[in-house]
């Protein structure tokens, strides 16, 4: 939880920044909360406070929610070496505050030698409640905000993974996968409509990390 501090405090912000879009968008205080409590997924918030409309375009949510959150199947796979000696009982329920930012730490300590699973569901607890509570403060504080573009508050996001990926990175063998996921995506983004971009630029940083690793490995074998 102490770890987790320093992330938590930009999640404040652009969890207020999220509470603010969801009161333009015409949501209730009750609603906004709701959605933050059960969805708890910045991107996704943000992804769907965009193109919310009455009537709700349904199935264009859905579809955004499953392009999105497809990054979990990667995220829990890149876990499953590291908490493989927890059991299920103690793996699952952390799975369910796992956020891009807590797994981020909690890869980071267990290749440096930590391995404490409680970085997971400690880290999340924090940023769970963090999220919640940003999102009521920016809801109820938007009709003296008005737009958060103006005072670049939508870019704290932004900083919070630039941040991420410094403490990630590793050396020289990150610089290949990480360069050609920024290009696939890149990439993907002009080509493809929706979000896809996300999950392609992962799949194609990972696929040339394990290519990578296939060599290495049967050398050793």
């Amino acid at each position: 939880m102490r770890d987790i501090l320093p992330i938590a405090v930009s999640v404040v912000i652009y969890g207020s920044v999220s509470g603010m879009l969801a009161r333009q968008a015409g949501l209730s205080f009750a609603e906004s909360s709701l959605m933050s409590g059960l969805v708890f997924s910045g991107s996704l918030q943000f992804t769907a406070l965009g193109i919310w409309a009455m009537p709700l375009p349904v199935a264009s949510l859905i579809l955004t929610a499953v392009a999105l959150n497809l990054r979990h199947l990667l995220l829990g796979a890149a876990l499953r070496l590291r908490f493989n000696r927890f059991s299920s009982r103690q793996v699952y329920p952390s799975l369910l505050l796992m956020t891009d930012e807590n797994w981020a730490l909690s890869i980071s300590k267990f290749d440096r030698g930590e391995r404490d699973g409680g970085h997971l569901i400690g880290g999340g607890i924090v940023l769970y409640v963090t999220w919640l509570g940003s999102n009521m403060l920016g809801y109820s504080a938007g009709s003296l905000i008005g737009d958060p573009e103006r005072f670049a508050l939508d870019f704290t996001a932004i900083i919070v993974f630039a941040g991420l990926l410094a403490l990630m990175f590793r050396g020289k063998r990150d610089i290949l996968p990480w360069a050609v996921a920024a290009v696939v995506a890149i990439a993907a983004d002009h080509l493809l409509p929706g979000n896809w971009y996300i999950i392609l630029g992962g799949l194609a940083g990972c696929l040339v990390g394990v290519l990578r690793r296939q060599p290495a490995t049967q050398a050793s074998s």
